[in-house]
């Protein structure tokens, strides 16, 4: 799948470079253009893959450069004011090549968070690829602003794109670890897992074609109706013996290369893996069973992605999720692992985005009791009923 990613913000500029790198990397071409959008000048400078002219400062008139200080009404603002130099930006796309839109943002900053909605509803607008969102939701520890920040972003953002995709950052940030190194981390983990999925289908030169092929329009497809998204990812690895040939704890296998493979053996180890993909750490935990679609992706050498495996974890999936449309097929990669991507679509049963939108709710009522009070306690320090002042003016 080609797609045209826009990095809204400094989350969704960091993602978007690391896509590059993960293009480059494992040669998968999903990038087609990488545009980054930013009111802070310092966050397009420390990118490193996306090209200057691709990186576009906005706001400049309002907050020279400094950016919006978690405001994402701010955000908004200066996003409507200065599209037309970003859409300069798009204007360089070769749009007949590309898949789809993919506008990457935090959801709990300022720009990203008020402009990638903005942005989105521009390019609905004017393009007729669909246009996809990727919200990275912040953590419960990151405070009340943020907190509400994301609540009112989501809600604007999943009605402004043709599907939101989720990366829920709470979920994956691990105890006693740096914040830089939780979020180059979490950052890692969102390019492999939607990196597979958007990868699949893609054959180069000389590369083997699956024997069922996940196309972009599987992609489409899976993502059409709306809504939210989540992705589930499980892998496990694939050695190299001495003798060159592939053996694996996949497998189970002793003996050389591929005569030890057990078809019976690899299809349950297929399986396996399937479900724990669907069951283990969702990039927005939720639960699945109501999922209006899904696509499960199967990666790895040829010779370990058994059509039967394949099509025994759709039909469990198709089960667990009570939905008729669950596409699967296999993506062939020399790669030393075997992974299971599945991409959940349509899901509503997230308790994550009712607790957000709680605490959300919660935080409004507390900030406005604030400002009340600090209104009141200013007055009455500067008010003194015995011996009146004139002010200056």
């Amino acid at each position: 799948m080609k797609l045209a990613m826009i990095g809204f913000g400094q989350a969704g500029g960091k993602v978007v470079d690391r896509f590059l790198d993960y293009d480059d990397r494992t040669n998968s071409g999903i990038v087609r253009a990488a545009i980054a959008v930013n009111s802070a000048k310092a966050d397009l400078m420390g990118l490193t893959n996306i090209p200057q002219e691709n990186r576009i400062l906005i706001g400049q008139a309002r907050v020279k450069g400094h950016g919006v200080g978690a405001d994402n009404e701010l955000g908004a603002e200066i996003a409507e004011e200065d599209i037309d130099e970003v859409q300069n930006a798009v204007d360089s796309i070769p749009t007949h090549e590309v898949d789809a839109f993919l506008v990457v943002a935090g959801m709990g900053g300022g720009t990203g968070s008020g402009g990638a909605p903005v942005l989105a509803k521009h390019l609905k607008r004017i393009y007729t690829i669909p246009v996809y969102g990727l919200g990275i939701l912040p953590g419960t520890d990151e405070g009340g602003i943020y907190t509400l920040n994301a609540a009112r972003s989501f809600q604007t953002f999943v009605r402004e794109v043709d599907n939101l995709l989720v990366f829920d950052n709470d979920s994956w940030r691990q105890t006693g670890e740096s914040m830089e190194g939780g979020y180059d981390q979490i950052n890692e983990e969102i390019v492999r897992r939607f990196g597979v999925l958007f990868g699949a289908g893609e054959v180069g030169e000389g590369q083997e074609v699956a024997e069922s092929v996940v196309d972009s329009s599987e992609i489409i497809n899976t993502l059409s109706g709306g809504g939210v998204s989540t992705v589930g990812y499980a892998s496990e690895d694939v050695e190299l013996n001495t003798s060159g040939g592939l053996l694996s704890r996949f497998t189970g296998g002793g003996g050389g290369g591929n005569d030890g493979l057990d078809a019976a053996n690899t299809t349950n180890r297929i399986t396996s893996l399937v479900r724990k993909a669907a069951l283990g750490r969702l990039t927005l935990p939720c639960e699945i069973d109501g999922a209006e679609r899904a696509l499960l992706v199967l990666s790895g050498p040829s010779e370990y992605l058994n059509r039967k495996g394949i099509e025994r974890g759709r039909k469990w999936l198709e089960e667990e999720t009570g939905s008729m449309e669950v596409r699967g097929g296999d993506f062939p990669r020399q790669v030393p692992e075997v992974s299971a991507a599945i991409l959940l679509s349509g899901v509503t049963n997230v308790p994550r985005i009712k607790r957000l939108q709680q605490v959300a709710i919660e935080a409004q009522d507390n900030m406005e009791d604030i400002q009340s009070e600090s209104q009141q306690n200013l007055e009455s320090l500067v008010e003194d009923d015995e011996d009146e002042l004139e002010p200056l003016f």
